[in-house]
């Protein structure tokens, strides 16, 4: 594989000094040189920033705010992303070896796929017990199935994009919960294809992240991504009644499976 394309890999950071370390390294190991990573201490205030200075690769470029959540932060990235690819990467997650390589050959054979995404192994928080893998089943443009909440296509932040550089690609920074899935939907707007790697791209810390935990957060976010979706001339009113089906679904579920019955049944009839 030639190596003239540049991916960028965006890494948002706060209070991350337990994984830090390891998951930077996982983007030094891998197969294919050609990347800039771009990480962004949001406000970090233990040993993050320390860790993340002990790396002198000339491809890491590091940027330093104030607290501002993970949106801010990785739009910085955007910001300042130089590569014809860009993906995100979680502070405590970790990219096998093949990451970038195994993705970036899916957008070679086809110069009309936008979004490539690949398997996904579930580990717990400290990368030993292997719990299950998530693997993608869709192809073609993938806007119904975000809309659908479907979970063919959609995990987290694993896509891998072919930057456009007529679009302003931007995270809703007023989000806590569901901006990845806002950030995709916007992006397939505009069409484009998805497609996947049979392979695995990323190693997930079951466990760490929190945005299932924090449900009333978990449903603000859906709702306030329905808020915004509703205000979209391009988004059909069938569209719009599946996102809510299924989002209120999955909240009610949430709510239930923490042993919250009665908020499940006061969101239950709540009206958006």
């Amino acid at each position: 594989m030639k190596y003239h394309d540049k991916i960028s890999i965006i890494l948002a950071a706060f209070n991350a000094e337990s994984y830090i370390h390891s998951c930077m390294e996982s983007v030094i190991h891998q197969t294919y040189p050609n990347w800039e990573l771009l990480v962004i201490n949001d406000g970090s205030y233990d040993q993050t920033e320390k860790i993340i200075k002990g790396f002198s690769d000339e491809r890491i470029k590091y940027f330093s705010q104030k607290n501002k959540g993970v949106s801010m932060a990785r739009n910085k990235g955007l910001e300042e992303m130089t590569g014809n690819y860009f993906c995100f990467l979680d502070a405590d997650d970790y990219f096998p070896s093949n990451s970038l390589s195994s993705r970036l050959e899916i957008f070679k054979r086809n110069p009309d796929i936008t979004f490539v995404d690949g398997k996904i192994k579930i580990y717990d928080k400290n990368l030993e017990k292997f719990n299950s893998i998530w693997s993608p089943s869709f192809r073609g443009n993938p806007l119904s199935e975000l809309f659908a909440i479907s979970g063919s296509c959609f995990f987290g932040p694993s896509w891998m994009i072919r930057k456009d550089k007529n679009e302003k690609y931007r995270f809703d920074e007023k989000l806590t919960h569901g901006e990845d899935l806002l950030f995709y939907i916007e992006s397939a707007f505009h069409g484009g294809l998805y497609d996947y790697s049979d392979e695995v791209i990323l190693q997930y810390r079951k466990g760490h992240h929190s945005a299932m935990k924090n449900l009333n957060g978990l449903e603000n976010g859906y709702h306030s991504i329905f808020r915004t979706l509703r205000d979209k001339e391009e988004i059909t009113m069938n569209q719009l009644e599946g996102f809510k089906r299924k989002a209120r679904s999955i909240i009610f579920k949430s709510y239930l499976g923490h042993f919250r019955p009665v908020d499940a049944l006061i969101f239950l009839f709540k009206k958006w």
